[in-house]
């Protein structure tokens, strides 16, 4: 029983040897690999930290808090400005605002972003870089929409100096608004201005400026508008007062547009020109000839009430007259004092009728004298006009008092000079002339087309 147990013994000690190497053998490559994975995660995080690390040397963004402006609590930090207009790419008389796409730059030196340099070459980074140093607050002021290039990544530079200036730029589409005086309109001029101005910053901490004045604003030569002519752009600056804040520095920039006329003239005042002179064509119709003079009149109404139609409905609902409102309602006006003159001369004219079918029936008994004809002359006769009707003599005539507008006039015939192409008259012949034309239409002829240029002379020296 003993040497079996000692047999026991020094298998269970061989066993356990055998084991205590395999552990430790295992334990060793465990060791080597997890230096070999060490050693290769150690020299990549190496790289990146170093990379990450010269960086951050340089420009030591970690090492300031760029919540806080340039030399805060010092004088202002000055920040200029140029801009670089792309494209005006919309003007709009209902809404009163433009667009405008623009590449906005700014200016200012910032000494906590300053890093040494042998070649003093600057570095250049994009948007990412930005939410992590101090920037100007700038914003639009009056502005309804606007935002900042996306495509196909933020449109944005940063750009850093070794002795901290930084220029930061960025292309911007922008919608404001612009206050419009349409009294002239269509042929007026209107000056729009873009507004610039830090939002938090007051005088006493930033100082806003153009930075090379006039020459801070560029614009694309190829630049052009459907119904505008871009006449002038220009920059001023002001301070701008808010009662709860304080006094603001603000950036105008003004550009000056004025308006094609060429297109009114051809879809507004030729149209309105031509319905008017259309009316005057009633003038010469004969006033007997009831549809055509009144269908003439009312067409003419209905297309001016049209055209007026027409061209509001492309404006802004203003209070105060504009001058193409001038210009079509006095042109209306020609056109519906057309439409009266006939109401006038249909009205005298019938007047006129009665009177002389109740002269005809006074001196009915005229009628029975032989070989006499009866003519009703116009009031403005001569005696060579009674006498030159052939073959008649006067034989009497009404008295002067008794005769308002025309004058009854008696004529025998003369048996001496009754020519042969009055042969074939027997009996009592009754003649009667009327003139086709009434004395108002005659004087419209004239007074209309007069009024009317000279009413053209005035409004077109005095609007364009």
């Amino acid at each position: 029983m003993p040497y079996f147990t000692k047999i026991l013994l020094l298998i269970f000690c061989l066993a356990l040897l055998v084991e205590s190497r395999k552990h430790r053998r295992r334990r060793w490559t465990t060791h080597l690999d997890v230096q070999r994975a060490s050693h290769i995660f150690k020299k990549n995080r190496d790289l990146t930290k170093a990379r990450k690390g010269k960086t951050e040397q340089l420009l030591r963004v970690d090492e300031h808090d760029f919540t806080m402006r340039p030399a805060f609590g010092g004088p202002a930090i000055p920040v200029g400005v140029d801009v670089q207009v792309e494209s005006l790419d919309s003007i709009s008389e209902v809404d009163m605002d433009f667009t405008m796409t623009l590449y906005l730059r700014h200016y200012w030196k910032d000494e906590r972003l300053s890093f040494p340099s042998t070649n003093n070459k600057s570095m250049t980074f994009d948007g990412r870089l930005v939410k992590k140093i101090w920037v100007p607050d700038v914003f639009f002021v009056h502005s309804k929409r606007s935002f900042i290039h996306d495509t196909t990544t933020d449109n944005i530079m940063l750009r850093v100096f070794p002795d901290g200036h930084v220029l930061y730029s960025m292309r911007v589409t922008v919608t404001a608004m612009c206050n419009m005086d349409f009294s002239h309109f269509p042929l007026d001029s209107q000056t729009c201005s873009l507004e610039l101005e830090s939002y938090a910053y007051t005088d006493e901490d930033l100082m806003l400026y153009w930075k090379n004045g006039n020459e801070s604003l560029k614009t694309d030569e190829k630049i052009s508008l459907s119904q505008f002519l871009i006449q002038k752009f220009h920059t001023t600056s002001r301070l701008a007062f808010y009662s709860s804040t304080g006094w603001y520095n603000r950036l105008y920039i003004n550009f000056t547009l004025r308006r094609h006329i060429f297109f009114f003239l051809l879809q507004t005042y030729f149209p309105a020109t031509l319905m008017v002179m259309l009316s005057w064509v009633s003038f010469w119709i004969d006033r007997r000839a009831v549809p055509a003079r009144v269908s003439l009149g009312i067409t003419t109404v209905l297309t001016m009430s049209t055209i007026i139609t027409g061209v509001n409905a492309s404006m802004p609902r203003v209070s105060y007259i504009k001058a193409v409102d001038i210009y079509l309602w006095v042109s209306f006006v020609f056109v519906f004092l057309s439409v009266l003159e006939y109401a006038a001369v249909n009205y005298l004219t019938t007047v006129q009728e009665r009177k002389e079918r109740k002269l005809r029936e006074r001196f009915s008994c005229s009628c029975g004298i032989p070989h006499s004809k009866t003519m009703m002359l116009d009031g403005n006769y001569s005696e060579s006009d009674a006498n030159s009707l052939a073959g008649y003599t006067r034989n009497q005539m009404v008295p002067e008092e008794e005769k308002p507008e025309k004058m009854v006039v008696h004529l025998a015939m003369s048996n001496e000079s009754n020519s042969s192409r009055k042969r074939g008259l027997k009996g009592h012949v009754g003649l009667r002339i009327i003139q086709n034309t009434h004395a108002i239409d005659k004087y419209s002829r004239l007074i209309f087309p007069g009024t009317y240029i000279f009413f053209n002379l005035i409004y077109w020296s005095v609007f364009s």
